[in-house]
């Protein structure tokens, strides 16, 4: 049995290093990640140039460890198409150094990741650290955790076309509060744009931002992680507004043709 494990932080991360270790205890773990950070990139693919594999050397008890130039979507897709000698039975992205909470899920590396296993019908979870860029990470505790999920999924499995977002809150274990099922909060980055010129006048820009949290209620993942919870939350592939979609024609009746009839 293989467990899949790939993240957005590259290959050398200590996330995904702590990670593999602790999912070894359980199956075979195959590491396949970016070469290098792929933070933010979201579920782009690699469509115009080459990727490449390269073995990298195997830290610890990890089976085998292939680093790609590529984003963590073409890390997924191109294991499971070409690099993996045996099918995989779960994928696991993590874990991400910093939270992926709310609508960070949409431009998301890690998540992702788990989106592309998901899509390819593996029961498949992202799991990131909560905690401030000035602080230490300490992935031990996220780690454990995590082989707790993926033993309980490689049970059960998980609904077709669902995929488990996990965050964990950077404190010391005996301050978590417990486990919270959540769903996505809503936020948002402003005043993103830093504007600057370079030493010959022209502009260039360097994208930041501050959030701006506009739902950060006690039920969702944002709200947890507030309050010292773990926050799992199940995502869905089909993004679809069904209860709009239902009314969708009469929003727009101008649109329908004049001799045809309203679909069902």
């Amino acid at each position: 049995m293989v467990i899949l494990v790939t993240n957005d932080d590259g290959i050398h991360a200590a996330g995904i290093k702590a990670l593999g270790a602790a999912l070894a205890s359980i199956a075979k773990v195959v590491v396949v990640a970016p070469e290098k950070e792929r933070s933010a990139i979201g579920h782009g693919i690699t469509m115009h140039k080459p990727l490449r594999a390269t073995e990298m050397p195997m830290d610890g008890p990890i089976a085998r460890c292939l680093a790609i130039n590529g984003t963590p979507a073409d890390c997924v897709k191109l294991a499971l198409d070409a690099l993996l000698d045996e099918p995989a039975a779960v994928v696991v992205s993590g874990i991400n150094r910093g939270e992926n909470l709310g609508t960070d899920v949409l431009y998301s590396g890690t998540v992702s990741g788990a989106i592309e296993g998901c899509i390819n019908g593996l029961p498949s979870l992202a799991v990131s650290l909560a905690g401030d860029d000035e602080q230490d990470f300490d992935f031990a505790f996220a780690a454990d955790f995590t082989v707790k999920i993926v033993r309980e999924i490689l049970k059960r499995g998980l609904p077709k076309g669902t995929l488990l977002n996990i965050n964990v809150p950077s404190l010391p274990q005996e301050e978590i509060k417990g486990v919270a099922v959540t769903r996505l909060g809503q936020r948002r980055y402003i005043n993103t744009v830093s504007s600057r010129k370079d030493p010959r006048g022209r502009a260039y820009y360097w994208l930041a931002g501050e959030k701006e949290e506009l739902d950060a209620g006690p039920d969702t993942d944002i709200g947890a992680i507030r309050r010292g919870y773990i926050s799992i939350t199940p995502l869905q592939l089909d993004l679809t507004n069904h209860a709009f979609r239902k009314g969708l024609q009469d929003y727009f009746p101008a649109l329908w043709p004049i001799q045809g009839k309203k679909q069902k």
